[in-house]
């Protein structure tokens, strides 16, 4: 069995050798990190996630205010209050922030889900893009993902090109 896996190991790296030293051999790098934050609809997908959200942070922004206005009366009006009166503002205070912390808790969580769904719409447009780039220039092979690449393969500008001119 071990020696039909390095036949077939060896085998495989011939191949491998004798296409890469093809003179026509085209081969690409594109960074999907950068396409993810410098694409055009990377960047309109961040601007509709802020528009989205937007209501929920200045809701969350006016339960904080009302949190540190209760938390300075008691600073400031801590020591005169009545007791039923200084037991009814801890409780309200207390009720701020479990419902604050409530809210930041989802207001994440539903963040990070929206930011994921837009990310694989972009990722699918880019794909869409690089595969298009790929055969009308004649690549062979793309990767996105690398250790290093060298700038001459970088391919990442005529994919960022390609997205901000597609419709």
């Amino acid at each position: 069995m071990k020696s039909i896996f390095k036949l077939s190991t060896a085998i495989l790296f011939v191949f491998v050798f004798s296409v890469c030293h093809a003179d026509d051999f085209r081969i690409g790098v594109v960074d999907t990190e950068r396409i993810l934050r410098e694409s055009a609809p990377a960047v309109q997908a961040e601007k509709k996630i802020e528009k989205e959200f937007e209501l929920r942070d200045q809701e969350m922004k006016k339960i904080s205010r009302q949190a540190r206005e209760i938390q300075m009366y008691f600073d400031k009006e801590g020591m005169t209050l009545l007791d039923a009166e200084h037991r009814s503002k801890e409780r309200e205070l207390a009720n701020l922030n479990v419902t604050l912390q409530r809210m930041q808790r989802e207001f994440r969580e539903d963040l990070n889900l929206r930011k994921n769904e837009e990310l694989a719409l972009v990722l699918a447009r880019a794909n869409k893009a690089i595969k298009a780039i790929a055969e009308s220039e004649r690549y062979d092979l793309i990767l996105q993902e690398a250790v290093y690449r060298n700038p001459k393969i970088d391919i990442t500008d005529k994919v960022l090109q390609y997205l901000s001119t597609e419709k």
